[in-house]
């Protein structure tokens, strides 16, 4: 028995230690994770945070970097190669980890860190060519020799950060993962580039349109789906002329049905989802010098998606916030001008039906002829099982996501046997935009560094000291009206893209009688005004109305005035839409419950404040009352339903609309029968009592860790909808809020809901999170020379060269 027992505690002891250091999926091989040598007892905080001397190969001459309250660096070099580098250096201490992890994503590389649960990413990532037209892109963005060095010194710098690691020194995230981190390459910089492009501009409505018109035919979808809303607030002033000779537009084509093929819907384009940014004169502040807002609305999540930096050296002084990976200032401010950023929208990614020759799939049909199909294979390396070798078939109009008789990986994303058309994949040269920006001294220095910027388009707003403009700048198709709203004929050549709009003729306008400029992702410019299609499906008017309408009214604005703005929580959508609602209910047949809830939503003020039920109800009756409207007509699975501006309006002006009626049941339903009968539903199930109503918990707003692991984010208690200037919904909302006041000496002020850390046992991780929610704005540190020591930068680095 003593020698059975002695066998079985072997054993037992060995497939401990086979266990614990051996990785089960995401779950780490916890020997090394719990090592107290190398695992996670070695991440913990770095708030001790100390001057010192750093010697560092592959500098030319010392860097001084001052490290303020926040722990932001300012970086003084002395030429253009030591500034990126020792950004690249201590971007990569601050945030290794997110920066290899977003690229990884970008790539299609996650199953190599966590196994088979994210190969349906990877793969689909690989589909639409997003490796590919990274390649392309760096390898324009290589051909200009200052953008080639500016990559290959932030290169140098992450890599000379990552040369001094030793397993025991990894972020903690390479722990649990079990994995160590590789070199940086200036491809990820590219990568970074794609995925920004992917975020704001990697959806579609062409499918679900395109049912739309197969079941109901061009009168009614011109009807529920017109191109341009009944209710808008375009950028560009409506009435602002124009100035250029426009190229003739390609003429519209016979019109096309795509056939009724095997589909899974791709992804849909969110409604309301964006960002807001804003400028004023200085004939309406109190110091009389421009104000400029910035506050780009993106999924949130910790690490904070942006490293804050102040980049110093000759011919260069600029300030503000960059992803973390990418050399520079993305949206910021330098000693002359002040820039931020809001998707546009336009429709630049398009799918087109493919006809093969065969089964082979080696051939396909366009302009009467048979073109050969390019075959990519592309190798996917997944954690703890076999290498995958999937092949993606490319024609000139772009890669075919996936074949008619192949199951979509990715349900719900692309439709299958159509290529895709993209502007990510054009090459252009987005980082000499940002190198040149960050350098302007004026309007013309910043409209002339747009000319290189392609994708994702964006609204660049603008202020110096005497003038303010905005530019909805980017790569956009010549289309005939309409291309793209629907699945387009891959082998007619009149569906082809012909061509680019002019950079010099983008929506654009500078110093507009009105004294601002803004934008909220709502279309660019009134089709009266301007003779290009860009698209038809742009953010709803509600938060660019409430803009305007502030702005309107500032004739002393100051930086405080814009912080304020940046919390309103007031939304035009219950204000235009709710007292019809109120006024269709049969009051006298409510019961008392249902009397409560009618006076807190008559009495309410349109703020989505967080302490508020009043929101909550509103939000909850109209999303049912509307799921009530278009559900028999156009379930989701398969269709789009009309936007919330069509249907407002319908409910406002078309009380006898044939839409009303649910064509399942045998009654004729009313749009009074479904307005009482959805509010009782809500009224019922919800009353007006209990936390769980308030709107700050039940929009279930929050903040996670970038790799969902949980215990790593943080639940919000916030104001604010979709469709507020303070625009956060879910895990969607302002990541970076700025203020900059133009002038002699330019002033500015900003937060962001994280911190500079990507170490969670680091007070820098989370330490403005408090400040974001409740809507405080720190002074940002603008230093002008090195020779400037605030007692706020008490930390101070010299890096040294080898």
């Amino acid at each position: 028995m003593k020698w059975v027992r002695a066998i079985l505690a072997t054993l037992l002891t060995l497939a401990l230690v086979y266990a614990l250091n051996r990785t089960f999926g995401i779950v780490p091989a916890l020997g090394p994770f719990l090592s107290p040598y190398e695992g996670f007892w070695r991440s913990g905080s770095d708030d001790d945070f100390t001057s010192e001397e750093l010697t560092l190969a592959g500098l030319k001459a010392p860097v001084q970097v001052r490290f303020d309250s926040l722990r932001v660096p300012h970086i003084f070099a002395q030429n253009d190669h030591d500034l990126y580098f020792a950004q690249g250096y201590l971007t990569a201490k601050d945030r290794l980890w997110q920066m290899e992890f977003m690229t990884h994503a970008a790539a299609g590389r996650l199953s190599e860190l966590i196994g088979d649960q994210t190969l349906e990413m990877d793969r689909y990532q690989r589909r639409i060519g997003m490796v590919a037209s990274a390649r392309k892109s760096l390898e324009k963005m290589q051909a200009d020799p200052q953008s080639k060095a500016v990559m290959n010194a932030y290169t140098a710098g992450v890599n000379a950060y990552i040369d001094q690691l030793s397993p025991r020194d990894y972020p903690f995230e390479y722990k649990l993962l079990h994995y160590a981190p590789e070199p940086w390459t200036t491809l990820k910089i590219a990568l970074l580039l794609k995925m920004l492009a992917q975020d704001m501009t990697g959806y579609s409505d062409d499918l679900r349109m395109t049912n739309n018109l197969r079941k109901y035919g061009p009168g009614v979808v011109k009807d529920l789906f017109p191109n341009y809303p009944f209710r808008e607030e375009p950028i560009v002033p409506a009435g602002t002329p124009t100035n250029f000779t426009p190229l003739p537009i390609p003429p519209t084509p016979a019109e096309f049905m795509a056939g009724v093929a095997s589909h899974t819907l791709e992804r849909q384009k969110p409604e309301n989802l964006g960002s807001n940014n804003w400028a004023i004169t200085g004939a309406r502040t109190a110091n009389g010098y421009p104000l400029l807002a910035s506050d780009p609305h993106l999924n949130l999540s910790l690490p904070s998606i942006w490293h804050v930096v102040q980049l110093h050296a000759p011919g260069i002084n600029t300030y503000g916030v960059i992803i973390p990976g990418a050399p520079g200032v993305g949206i910021g401010f330098n000693e002359r001008i002040a820039w931020g950023m809001t998707n546009v929208g336009a429709d630049v990614l398009d799918w087109y039906e493919i006809r093969f020759k065969d089964q082979k799939r080696q051939e396909y049909w366009h302009d009467n002829q048979w073109k050969p199909v390019r075959r990519v294979v592309e190798k996917i390396n997944v954690k703890g099982g076999e290498t995958l070798l999937d092949t993606v078939l490319y024609t000139h109009h772009g890669p075919v996501a996936y074949l008619p008789n192949e199951e979509p990986l990715r349900s719900g994303n692309t439709p299958t046997g159509h290529a895709l058309r993209w502007t990510a994949h054009d090459t252009q040269n987005e980082l000499k935009t940002l190198i040149l920006v960050n350098r302007a001294a004026n309007y013309q220095d910043f409209r002339k560094a747009l000319t290189t910027w392609a994708a994702p388009a964006f609204n660049f707003v603008f202020a110096d000291a005497r003038n303010i403009a905005i530019v909805s700048n980017g790569l956009f198709p010549l289309k005939w009206q309409e291309q793209g709203k629907f699945l387009l004929d891959g082998s007619n050549p009149a569906h082809d893209w012909h061509g680019w709009i002019p950079m010099d003729q983008v929506p654009q306008v500078l110093n507009p009688q009105r004294g601002f400029v803004s934008s909220a992702n709502q279309t660019p410019v009134s089709p009266k005004d301007y003779p290009y299609y860009l698209g038809s499906s742009f953010a709803g008017y509600e938060r660019s109305a409430r803009i305007n309408q502030r702005l309107a009214a500032m004739t002393q604005a100051t930086p405080d005035s814009f912080r304020l703005m940046q919390m309103d929580n007031y939304s035009f959508v219950p204000r235009n839409v709710l007292p019809t609602m109120l006024k269709l209910l049969d009051q006298p047949a409510l019961s008392e419950k249902q009397q409560k809830v009618y006076q807190t939503l008559a009495s309410w003020n349109y703020q989505f404040d967080a302490d508020k039920t009043a929101p909550s109800l509103f939000e909850e009756w109209w999303q049912r009352l509307a799921r009530a409207i278009w559900v028999d007509d156009f379930p989701q699975d398969k269709f789009k339903a009309p936007t919330r501006d069509r249907l407002v309006q319908m409910i406002l002006a078309e009380p006898n609309a044939r839409w009303y009626d649910d064509v399942t049941t045998p009654q004729k339903e009313t749009l009074p029968l479904l307005v009482n009968r959805t509010f009782k539903q809500i009224a019922d199930s919800l009353g007006t009592e209990g936390d769980q109503l308030k709107w700050g918990t039940a929009k279930n707003s929050n903040i996670r860790h970038m790799a969902q692991l949980p215990g790593f984010g943080e639940k919000l208690f916030s104001g604010g909808s979709a469709n507020s200037i303070n625009a956060l919904n879910g895990s969607h909302g302002p990541s970076w809020r700025m203020v900059v006041q133009m002038g002699p000496q330019v002033q500015a002020w900003g937060v962001y809901p994280g911190g500079q850390s990507g170490n969670p046992g680091s007070r820098f991780y989370d330490n403005l999170l408090n400040d974001w929610q409740s809507g405080k704005l720190h002074q940002l540190l603008f230093l002008r020379s090195a020779m400037d020591r605030p007692s706020s930068t008490s930390v101070q680095w010299t890096l040294k060269q080898n």
